[in-house]
């Protein structure tokens, strides 16, 4: 099955993923529209304002299209930030309290804990914190102890922001699955 990847482009982060994708030479569709949808099988919901991008996927007929995808595995997501914010409204198995490192002045990198992708650095602004995951999830990296990357079935979350590093093997793990 040929790969058709597709960023969120309502709002958010939009341009920051699809460098990251180009520099590992993956070609990518902004999705703005229901129709933009069609063929994608791996999409990235950005980090942006979660309140405000859930309003717009309904305004613009999207939502209930990306949640009956999501729901039946045809879309492996990447969500990042306010994406892991969404993706818990998708069906994602965790619980998130937004905001939870504080707020834009509270911003700060650090090296993340992680075997799947050594020397990982998290880029944490306005970040989430998972304040319960299902034991179905998958940890794949953690901060001081506290989950901040995981994978549940067809989802991959994390609440830093790789896209702001040069660390292209969170992308290239995504577009294998």
């Amino acid at each position: 099955m040929t790969k058709k990847v597709g960023i969120l482009a309502l709002q958010g982060a939009v341009a920051e993923h699809g460098k990251m994708l180009e520099k590992i030479g993956q070609s990518f569709v902004l999705v703005k529209t229901k129709k933009d949808l069609d063929g994608i099988t791996h999409l990235i919901l950005p980090g942006g304002e979660s309140t405000t991008m859930t309003k717009l996927l309904k305004l613009f007929g999207m939502w209930d299209v990306l949640e009956q995808k999501i729901k039946n595995q045809e879309i492996m997501v990447l969500g990042i930030c306010a994406g892991a914010i969404l993706s818990q409204r998708f069906g994602l198995q965790v619980e998130i309290d937004r905001n939870a490192y504080g707020g834009q002045q509270h911003s700060f990198s650090t090296n993340l804990e992680s075997d799947l992708f050594p020397s990982l650095r998290g880029i944490f602004i306005r970040a989430p914190k998972f304040t319960k995951v299902s034991d179905d999830c998958c940890i794949l990296a953690t901060y001081e102890g506290e989950p901040v990357a995981i994978e549940d079935r067809n989802f991959l979350v994390m609440i830093f922001h790789p896209e702001l590093s040069e660390y292209y093997a969170i992308y290239e793990y995504f577009l294998k699955k």
